[in-house]
């Protein structure tokens, strides 16, 4: 069994890959196993794979997995852990990088701590800037119970802290069906999952280590691009309220989730001219039906909560339900 496994998912990336199979080999361990999944990529990027996992098959355990077609990122993700053999797991995305020796110090840190799951900071690069974005939990260093980390509703917590590649997971997780993702989400897959986590996992730590880059602003990364792949952010709240509603702390848990979708839908309505008019006009429909699913005594005191500019925004949505409603 290898100590580590790091699941990597490329699509389209032929530009940014060479960094991130460096950052791999500056990391490379023969105790390591990278698992390189190619979402059926159209430009050069199998090809750098292919090489790419030739060539670091000498400093590490290496495996090389193509897509026949494209799936998405959670898809991918699943593919590599149901490949992955390591005791420890993690996951990098194709266009972002490592510090040197960052892995090493990553088990050190499963090792030293023997909980479920770690979280880390990480350095956020937009073009040539270098930004440091930390987990918004205070206790560092020292295990304890990931539902603690998921309140208070009003503030930012672990859950909104939702990268997956922003630390390591036991393979214990794997095998009570917490670590994968819904297969098909588009965007925002990470959001069910961090729940999910926080909800099931038996202990976590956050520890203050830098070294995963998360590339900022990439032209062909889906949070750049306006069209229907986007709304699946409604798809996965969705499925966050309905497994939250579940949970025995629904009464504590679900202001908070159904406060962070409220924001998400806000934020993302505020930004509707970026998306194709007729996607657009979509997100609207599919926000006021979400809204009219939403537990309603949780979405008024949300929408009391928010900032006028937001809740206005989202009490005109939940006035054209109503009336639209009262009209049918």
């Amino acid at each position: 069994m290898p100590k580590l496994s790091v699941i990597v998912p490329f699509y389209n990336v032929q530009q940014y890959a060479p960094d991130t199979l460096r950052s791999l080999r500056s990391n490379a361990d023969r105790d390591f196993e990278f698992i390189l999944v190619d979402d059926h990529s159209k430009d050069e990027t199998p090809a750098i794979l292919e090489r790419a996992a030739e060539e670091l098959s000498d400093v590490a355990q290496v495996r090389y997995i193509r897509h026949e077609q494209n799936g998405g990122l959670a898809t991918a993700r699943n593919t590599g852990l149901d490949a992955a053999q390591g005791e420890y797991l993690t996951f990098l995305d194709g266009d972002d990088w490592l510090a040197p020796g960052y892995l090493a110090e990553l088990v050190s840190a499963m090792d030293d701590l023997g909980c479920d799951f770690v979280r880390t900071d990480h350095v956020q690069a937009t073009a040539r800037a270098r930004s440091v974005h930390r987990v918004p939990v205070g206790r560092r260093w020292e295990a304890f119970d990931p539902r603690e980390a998921i309140l208070p509703a009003h503030r930012s917590t672990s859950v909104d802290y939702a990268y997956a590649w922003a630390g390591a997971y036991h393979r214990r997780l794997v095998d009570k069906g917490v670590l994968h993702f819904t297969d098909g989400l588009r965007t925002a897959e990470d959001r069910p999952w961090i729940w999910k986590l926080h909800r099931e996992a038996e202990s976590f730590a956050v520890v203050s280590l830098l070294g995963v880059f998360y590339r900022r602003g990439v032209a062909s990364s889906l949070t750049q691009i306006g069209d229907v792949r986007q709304l699946d952010f409604i798809r996965a709240f969705d499925q966050v309220i309905e497994e939250t509603a579940a949970d025995r702390d629904a009464d504590r848990l679900l202001p908070k989730a159904v406060r962070t979708y409220c924001a998400i839908i806000a934020h993302h309505l505020s930004n509707e001219d970026r998306f194709e008019p007729a996607v657009a006009r979509q997100l609207r429909s599919m926000s006021a039906a979400a809204i009219k699913r939403m537990p309603q005594d949780a979405l008024a005191d949300a929408l009391e909560a928010m900032d006028m500019d937001r809740s206005s925004k989202l009490r005109r949505l939940r006035r054209r339900v109503t009336t639209t409603g009262a009209a049918a």
